[in-house]
């Protein structure tokens, strides 16, 4: 097996990158580990014999228009990590760069696999369970049709049998409320297509602020739905720790004495919420393995998004079994 990671890709490139992908390749022996990017910045960080290094002189920075960049930057990280996917020279592909240049370079260079209608960016959202929710999608489609919604709920059912082992995984559908008849027309038309499909595990609408119960498995949203609901996480996550830190520092001794006897608790709380210990999010539809990983993404990230994700997926063959599912012809 063999998994190209994007070196230059994030805002902790390459150093972070070069790290995970590093304690990556030392567990898995029977993985080739190729880091794409600019040779002299990576081998100045002494990555060693376990990884192999592929020169791309250019970069696609943040700031970059995604299908300009793709189309003008043939030579950055990205773009030949996306290449060799669909040339398959590689089995999989991880990157922490410019998630819309991600995107548009997945769909238009590797392609989607046949019968898949749109793509979904699939990351596990932190729930009171610590295995958290995959939810589906959070930034690849924003304009999604009710037979877009539904393939959705079929391929994160398959991510999770997959990837996290569960046997008839529970899906969920966002909306404002749990009765059938509520939400617009589209969701309305989603819910009956996943009720009508026996092989589906549907447990009916789940609202926002149920999200992080874990009443479901899987959550099925539109993209542009589901970053509003990953932002709104993310934003009240932060607020809650800082909020804890500055009662500590202005609470008194009582305070900093409570925060010590709970330092153990709050180390395990803050770490279910931490993104880094799920690793990246596959954007499932895609003809080929690519994990998205966030643009903050540290060494852990990047190691778990290789080695949960990347490798898993590759292992149990996703994509055959998605294309399989949407009628298409097998990967050779």
């Amino acid at each position: 097996m063999r998994i190209a990671v994007d070196a230059m890709g994030g805002d902790n490139a390459p150093e972070a990158i070069v790290a995970g992908a590093l304690e990556a390749a030392e567990l898995l022996p029977d993985a080739q580990i190729i880091l794409v990017g600019i040779s002299e910045e990576i081998k100045r960080l002494n990555p060693g014999t376990k990884v192999e290094i592929l020169s791309a002189p250019e970069v696609i920075l943040n700031e970059d228009k995604p299908l300009m960049a793709i189309r003008r930057k043939r030579n950055s990280s990205l773009v030949r990590c996306l290449t060799m996917l669909k040339d398959k020279e590689v089995d999989a592909i991880v990157s922490a760069g410019n998630t819309g240049a991600f995107m548009a370079g997945a769909s238009l260079i590797v392609g989607r696999i046949p019968g898949i209608t749109k793509p979904a960016l699939a990351p596990v959202l932190p729930t009171e369970l610590a295995r958290g929710v995959i939810a589906l999608d959070l930034g690849a489609t924003m304009d999604a049709k009710p037979e877009n919604l539904y393939q959705f709920g079929i391929m994160g059912s398959l991510y999770a049998k997959t990837v996290f082992d569960i046997n008839a995984p529970r899906i969920g559908l966002l909306n404002v409320g749990v009765e059938p008849e509520k939400g617009n027309d589209i969701v309305r038309k989603v819910f009956s297509m996943l009720a009508a499909d026996d092989s589906l595990n549907f447990v009916g609408n789940i609202e926002a602020r149920d999200v992080m119960k874990g009443e479901c498995d899987v959550l099925i949203c539109d993209g542009f739905v589901g970053n509003v609901l990953l932002k709104s996480m993310e934003g009240t996550a932060q607020s809650i720790f800082t909020g804890i830190k500055s009662s500590i520092v202005d609470g008194g001794i009582k305070a900093k004495l409570g925060a010590l006897l709970l330092k153990d608790t709050l180390r395990k709380f803050k770490r279910q919420l931490d993104y880094s210990e799920h690793g990246g999010a596959p954007l499932l539809g895609i003809n080929g393995v690519c994990i998205k990983c966030h643009g903050s993404s540290n060494a852990t990230t990047v190691k778990n998004a290789i080695l949960k994700q990347a490798y898993r997926l590759v292992k149990e063959s996703a994509v055959d079994k998605i294309t399989a599912m949407s009628g298409g012809e097998k990967n050779e």
